[in-house]
């Protein structure tokens, strides 16, 4: 059995990926972010990261003064080489219809669900870009026992580099970016 050929959008344009690109994928292809000027493939969500994910989302909404939208699944163009997708976004930006991104200073919050696949990412190298953008709030979603965990991050103007403020189990109770009272106990049950 012979492996079929790669489609000519899966071949790097002439000096490289760049965010614009992203935009000029096929219908078809999967799902990218972009990092660093290299093209990485969103896996397959499981079912813990995509009810989580709706969830929070929801609840977050909710929650949202109404000047402030929650989508989920977006990029944000962090600079002509890097184009990440937080798992859940809270933004200050006028709605448009075929919007595919948000530049940083319309993203009040980024939320990244850590998954097996995704962990040094959302750990290490995309809170270091969103910090590096401007990005004043930053959650990072683990898994602990089948419960969601989230670890709450704000924006330090004089290091410029996130600093925790909080971890939180069972309930979520913060005062910024807007007051939320989230029960993490309903976003995913065993």
């Amino acid at each position: 059995m012979t492996a079929e050929p790669l489609p000519d959008w899966f071949y790097p344009p002439p000096g490289g990926w760049t965010a614009d690109d992203l935009d000029r994928l096929p219908p078809g292809a999967p799902r990218f972010e972009l990092i660093d000027g290299a093209l990485v493939m969103t896996p397959p969500r499981t079912e813990f990261h995509s009810m989580v994910m709706r969830r929070l989302a929801n609840a977050m909404e909710l929650a949202a003064p109404h000047h402030l939208r929650v989508p989920a699944e977006m990029s944000i163009r962090l600079g002509e080489r890097q184009r990440p997708e937080p798992d859940i976004l809270v933004v200050d930006a006028p709605p448009q219809k075929k919007r595919t991104s948000y530049l940083p200073e319309e993203v009040v919050l980024a939320v990244e669900i850590v998954s097996d696949e995704s962990a040094v990412r959302d750990r290490e190298t995309k809170p270091l870009k969103y910090a590096r953008a401007g990005i004043r709030h930053f959650w990072r979603v683990e898994e602990e026992d089948g419960i969601p965990v989230v670890h709450v991050y704000e924006l330090d103007d004089t290091t410029g580099a996130y600093v925790a403020t909080g971890i939180h189990r069972d309930k979520l109770v913060v005062p910024v970016p807007f007051p939320m009272d989230i029960d993490l106990t309903t976003l995913f049950h065993r």
